[in-house]
């Protein structure tokens, strides 16, 4: 991990991410980007010079009503000495079975964002971290200009008034094949998506066009990249 932590050293440093003190919520999916980053964070936190402590959360969506098994992620954190909360939530069967959405992805993401801002305030953390890293800005940018018709990404730092509290992306500049390489060498455990779209939706388009964009033009990703911070687009 010691690559990985060092990247994340970077983000933290240039955007003023952790500071003495924090509490972070890692927000965990069970996929390999949060869990990459969680035990990134850990590493950090051995030799960075900051005191911070870290809680893992992990929302359950409760897809078709059945739990899923988070025992492996409970291990890791049991070995990285972090504290870990399952949040069991209806958010699946409210998405998919109540409301029935065709585009079920925002409502999701929407829902989502919300139980985690309030199991982060009820565990007395003041910052979330989130595994967004360099290939998902790139998505994000595409898919806003695509979809949108507007120039916009996430934030690498950003405040939630209404919440109190920090929203920090502390992988935004590792690669994707960064994480994943780091993942297995690791032996990082996964727990699969359950989710009926996984692997159909808007981003994954957008990630295999720039996939075939990245054969034919290559380094257009990281020229992509180097354009969103060079124009300072949504805090970068």
């Amino acid at each position: 991990m010691q690559r990985i932590a060092g990247v994340i050293r970077k983000a933290v440093g240039e955007y003023n991410m952790i500071q003495d003190g924090d509490v972070i919520a890692v927000g965990i999916s069970g996929g390999k980007d949060s869990v990459c980053l969680l035990a990134g964070l850990a590493k950090l936190r051995r030799f960075a010079g900051i005191d911070y402590t870290i809680k893992a959360i992990t929302l359950d969506p409760r897809f078709k009503g059945i739990e899923t098994d988070y025992t492996p992620i409970q291990k890791l954190c049991d070995e990285l000495g972090i504290e870990y909360h399952i949040k069991r939530t209806d958010i699946g069967q409210i998405v998919f079975d109540v409301r029935q959405e065709s585009s079920p992805c925002s409502l999701c993401a929407r829902m989502r964002r919300g139980a985690l801002h309030d199991a982060a305030k009820e565990l007395g953390c003041n910052k979330i971290a989130l595994g967004h890293h360099k290939d998902d800005a790139i998505e994000t940018f595409i898919m806003n200009l695509f979809n949108e018709g507007r120039v916009g990404c996430f934030s690498p730092v950003s405040y939630l008034s209404r919440k109190d509290l920090t929203l920090i992306r502390p992988l935004v500049f590792a690669e994707e094949s960064q994480v994943t390489a780091a993942v297995e060498r690791n032996n990082l455990p996964v727990v699969k998506s359950v989710c009926p779209v996984d692997g159909e939706t808007k981003r994954q388009w957008t990630k295999e066009w720039l996939r075939s964009m990245e054969k034919e033009h290559d380094g257009i990703k990281m020229r992509i990249f180097t354009a969103i911070r060079n124009g300072h687009v949504s805090g970068w």
